[in-house]
């Protein structure tokens, strides 16, 4: 696998639009710390791209599977490009209205560039080394968080936001370069040609019942829903500790111990499921999800704020590579484009409805309650799909003995 030059370019590549993403995540942060007092106004503003990408998805998802992988990355690439003029815009006029133009654009450009990305990989890589280049994949998305995150903070104090913006700018244009240099074989596959499925006809509702028939890949689609109940609303709780704790510092740790630990769960997963099935890896780290939000009650200290983001970065670290494993190997590739932008469809409806609720609930009844409620929630969801895997498998060994 490391003898391949597209594996390099998609690693390295990453790394470098990930520096440029979360420099104008943090960026953003902090343009709405200044001009936005509501959390629950917050989340509005940035629900606002999160709709904008699921509008566009169903589209998003057809032209990935008619046009060339690498043409639909670089078309995005430019745009995600393009789009941060918009930003820069915002902070000339102190206008949040441009950023919300910014946030739209941003996020269209990332509905094409996400499912080209994720269906790209099967195409570069052999199957047996999906797990691996899964997990790397995601570490080096990680890793470029965290030097991301820190090198924002750092730059923050020393110069402008808007040159945080310009340098998020070079970022983005050096993936466009990139881009340029992978070589991604496109042939049809055995299993279209044996269909008879012609690609500029395909409807991206075709996508639906090979879902439906394909009850493993159902069940991990569903369970990828839970850790989004942390997701969706991480940036919020980061800014509501920060001030629960009266601490601009605690940010820096935070992230930094929860990207380290989704390394070392990503690092590690390999290993693990050389012992274990899938499914228990991601059934037994969904509840560890749901342990680390209950940990967040005691988010008025350091130690334990640091520790839940830390356990919980592990166990993500653990269930995003397997569940993309399973949904790269398990749906037909000529579905791969429409696949995943349903599921970057589904992440963003339910990142946006998390998103909007999580802004409602700091308002309401503060980060320790709505910590509580939600790791309750996750627990819950986590036995609810238990039971269910249980009787889907129960009845599948039914099947077979008869």
């Amino acid at each position: 696998m490391w003898k391949n030059k597209n594996v390099w370019i998609l690693l390295i590549g990453e790394f470098i639009a990930g520096l440029g993403l979360w420099l104008g995540i943090i960026g953003n942060l902090e343009f709405m710390q200044e001009k936005v007092p509501s959390d629950f106004l917050k989340s509005v503003i940035l629900a606002s791209g999160l709709l904008a990408g699921l509008a566009v998805g169903p589209l998003a998802g057809r032209i990935t599977d008619q046009a060339n992988k690498k043409t639909v990355m670089l078309i995005s690439g430019f745009t995600r490009s393009v789009s941060v003029v918009f930003m820069l815009v915002a902070i000339y006029t102190g206008s949040v209205l441009w950023m919300v133009v910014f946030l739209v654009s941003i996020q269209v450009s990332a509905a094409f560039y996400f499912p080209a990305l994720q269906a790209a990989i099967p195409m570069v890589v052999k199957e047996k080394e999906l797990l691996q280049m899964n997990g790397v994949h995601m570490n080096v998305a990680t890793l470029s968080r965290i030097l991301g995150t820190a090198l924002a903070g750092i730059l923050l104090v020393i110069i402008s936001l808007s040159m945080v913006y310009v340098l998020s700018l070079a970022a983005y244009l050096a993936l466009f370069i990139m881009t340029w240099f992978l070589t991604i074989d496109e042939e049809e596959t055995p299993h279209a040609k044996q269909k008879g499925t012609k690609p500029k006809g395909a409807s991206f509702n075709e996508v639906f019942p090979v879902i439906k028939g394909l009850p493993i890949v159902f069940m991990t689609l569903v369970m990828t829903l839970i850790p989004l109940l942390f997701i969706g609303g991480f940036n919020l709780m980061v800014i509501n500790i920060s001030e629960l704790q009266d601490s601009s510092v605690i940010k820096g740790w935070i992230y930094t111990a929860e990207g380290i630990a989704f390394m070392s769960g990503a690092f590690t997963v390999k290993k693990i499921g050389e012992k274990v099935s899938p499914y228990t890896i991601l059934f037994f780290f969904s509840f560890v999800i749901g342990i680390a939000q209950m940990l967040l009650y005691f988010a008025t200290s350091p130690v334990m704020s640091v520790l839940a983001f830390t356990v919980f970065g592990f166990a993500v670290g653990c269930f995003f590579p397997t569940a993309a494993t399973i949904f790269q190997t398990r749906i037909p590739k000529e579905f791969h484009g429409r696949f995943f932008s349903f599921r970057n469809m589904l992440d963003r409806l339910i990142f946006q409805i998390v998103l909007l609720l999580t802004g409602l609930l700091l308002d309401l009844v503060g980060l320790q309650i709505m910590t509580v409620l939600f790791g309750i929630l996750s627990l819950v969801l986590t036995g609810l799909f238990f039971m269910r895997y249980r009787q889907l498998r129960t009845t599948a060994l039914s099947e077979q003995a008869s």
